[in-house]
């Protein structure tokens, strides 16, 4: 329902009322942020942004980040007021159950919302991996005359955002790339949820962030709409990003309230709420809007405008490179071409390096020469680390030297490479995939778990995977990290034994379009291992019988290194008259996905098991049953020669063997 309107009221008070009334029905939420922030998206969002409500999925839009997403409220509001399919009603539901209103955005959930934000910085750090594909995209496929790909990414920040270290990693990184399609808005209202920042951020943001190399517009009042169109006008004629520093007040226009951190978390109050209105002049009911008001907000009919523009060059484009819209297609619709699966049954069949003694972060290089001429989509990279992840390529151009390709050194940027490779496959047209040494995926869990929530195809590969990597002791050698990675909801993670492994990894990884893949890959050479065809497609289920004896009376289950030691165990008891069978399981989650009467041939109810894994031993524990045998590390590494190393922990075969047959005498 619309009401009058009144003459004092600007666009930007539809945002304040919207949002304080949600959350005070809700009696829940942020409203400091979106009131403070309403004039700089009212102004970005109805004069600059290139959006079309119809369709959210347009491939030219500008990307709107909300990195500060506890103040969602103002993204909703803004959704719904430009037209997006996000009805009053819903705005009602605000933080309710099953609402497309939650208390932060979240991506595929809420139309128009573009990722999902609440750990603070991340948001920043996938917008700067949007910018990146969409200059990546634009150096590819965009043709003199035929600006196909042309588009800006905005992203608002708060304190928050900026005290966060990923701020650091990622803003550096973003100057030194020159992401000109890259403007952030700074809330600068000097309040976090403690109070007022001055006794714990002091920083010299503005020139913070021009030793980053970006352009910095400096002091704006961000309660001014004239200096922040300037703002937005100098920035998007810049050829590096650019950091628009707005004073702000937080819970602009609360009366009483406005510029102190009670106004950050809570809601205003039924008195704060009707004191505002009066003072704006503000007749209309909770969740209505004064009819012009309403009207000057609606952007659906300029954005149907924009979209029909673009693809009339489309076309146009199409007309002349057909092979290349046909490509950009593709790839904006995530789907892989028809030639990966031929080139990896080409791989897994020819008896070439797969099938000998290496390590299967060698394996996985292979796996990448192999494929990458297949998936021009394919956007590698590694945290300073690409000699010894080996996640290079013959066919590998890297951005930092050439300015656009298919493969860029992070430096030493765990988390920001992460949240970065999240933005990436967020904005679309890129598989992306990053290495680090596992034990550093510390750095980068919180980023892996919010692609695990959004449930976007992104690939980790985490090389140096246990005690094997030797000397470089405790501090390196990953110890309760498998089953840490483990533990995220939607997130796979592959431990290969070998060459032949290592591939079907990779290709689980990426036919999987719902969610992470993380690939943990040893540095020490590891033996080959000779499967019939029916073994090799049960790769693809997780886990599956390597080596079978009739009758088995007791089941080895192994990953990676440890299926060696596995195998060799069996021959050990087989000498005893025990008889073994060995279970190579690379990927725990997937095989549990699997129908019962698989997993149930695969590990036989009532038949005693025992695992090996170079890592922590309880959470093998949901695996073997009470009853059974976990071998493992619960215990940081020492620095020594890999082979003493497993001596001196007892994963060997003996060790196993002996493990083994106490479940049988038991």
């Amino acid at each position: 329902m619309n009401a009058p309107v009144s003459i004092s009221l600007t666009p930007a008070d539809a945002i304040r009322f919207l949002a304080a009334d949600a959350v005070e029905l809700a009696q829940s939420g942020h409203p400091g942020a979106p009131l403070g922030m309403a004039d700089m998206a009212e102004v970005l969002w109805r004069k600059h942004l290139r959006h079309n409500p119809a369709d959210p999925d347009w491939l030219d839009r500008d990307r709107f980040v909300l990195s500060n997403g506890h103040g969602s409220m103002l993204l909703y509001a803004l959704l719904h007021l430009t037209g997006y399919d996000l009805p009053m009603a819903q705005l009602r539901q605000f933080r309710q159950l099953h609402a497309k209103t939650p208390g932060h955005p979240e991506v595929d959930l809420t139309p128009g919302v573009e990722t999902t934000t609440g750990p603070l910085g991340q948001g920043l750090a996938n917008a700067i991996g949007m910018a990146l594909a969409e200059k990546m995209l634009a150096a590819e496929f965009n043709r003199p005359g035929h600006a196909i790909v042309n588009h800006h990414t905005y992203v608002f920040m708060g304190d928050g955002c900026l005290m966060e270290g990923i701020s650091h990693e990622a803003c550096s990184l973003a100057g030194t790339l020159g992401l000109g399609k890259l403007i952030g808005f700074y809330d600068d209202n000097r309040i976090s949820i403690d109070g007022d920042v001055a006794g714990w951020f002091t920083d010299d943001t503005p020139l913070r962030f021009e030793a980053y190399h970006w352009n910095v517009i400096r002091a704006v009042d961000g309660h001014d709409p004239l200096a922040i169109d300037a703002a937005i006008r100098s920035a998007k004629a810049q050829d590096r990003p650019t950091l628009i520093c707005c004073k702000t007040t937080i819970g602009q226009g609360a009366p009483t309230k406005a510029g102190g951190h009670d106004v950050h978390g809570a809601p205003l109050g039924k008195v704060e709420i009707a004191a505002m209105r009066a003072a704006k002049g503000w007749q209309a009911a909770p969740f209505e809007l004064p009819h012009e008001i309403a009207a000057a907000w609606d952007g659906r009919a300029a954005g149907a405008a924009r979209q029909q523009e673009w693809q009339q060059r489309f076309d146009l484009y199409r007309a002349q490179f057909p092979q290349l819209a046909d490509e950009l297609s593709r790839r904006v619709d995530g789907k892989l071409p028809p030639a990966l699966s031929v080139a990896f049954a080409g791989l897994i069949a020819n008896d070439g390096a797969l099938h000998t003694k290496i390590a299967t972060r060698k394996a996985s290089q292979i796996v990448l020469e192999a494929i990458s001429a297949s998936l021009p989509e394919f956007f590698g990279g590694s945290a300073d680390l690409t000699g010894s992840n080996l996640t290079n390529v013959k066919a590998s151009v890297w951005v930092n030297h050439h300015g656009a390709g298919n493969y860029l050194s992070y430096g030493v940027r765990e988390f920001a490479m992460a949240a970065m490779m999240n933005g990436m496959a967020l904005h679309g047209g890129f598989i992306p995939y990053g290495g680090t040494f596992m034990t550093f995926s510390d750095y980068s869990r919180n980023a892996i778990r919010m692609a695990a929530l959004m449930r976007r195809r992104v690939i980790h590969v985490l090389t140096h995977d246990s005690i094997g990597l030797g000397e470089d002791g405790p501090t390196h050698q990953p110890i309760e990290h498998a089953a840490s990675l483990r533990l995220i909801p939607n997130n796979w993670l592959w431990r290969p034994c070998d060459g032949v492994e290592t591939a079907y990894a990779w290709q689980a990884a990426l036919q999987r379009i719902d969610g992470p893949t993380c690939l943990i890959l040893s540095r020490q050479a590891l033996v080959p291992y000779q499967r019939s065809v029916l073994q090799q497609a049960q790769i693809a289920r997780g886990g599956y019988v390597l080596e079978e004896v009739v009758a088995p009376q007791v089941v080895l289950i192994a990953t990676g290194s440890e299926v060696g030691i596995a195998s060799a165990a069996a021959s050990l008891l087989a000498l005893r008259g025990v008889r073994a069978r060995v279970v190579s399981m690379p990927c725990v989650e997937l095989f549990y996905t699997q129908e019962r009467t698989y997993r149930d041939s695969v590990l036989p109810p009532g038949i005693p098991r025992a695992s090996i894994e170079a890592g922590v031993t309880w959470f093998w524990r949901a695996v073997v049953g009470d009853s059974g045998a976990a071998l493992g590390i619960d215990r940081f590494g020492e620095s020594a020669p890999a082979d003493q190393l497993y001596t001196y922990f007892g994963l060997t075969p003996e060790a196993l063997a002996d493990a083994a047959t106490a479940l049988l005498t038991d």
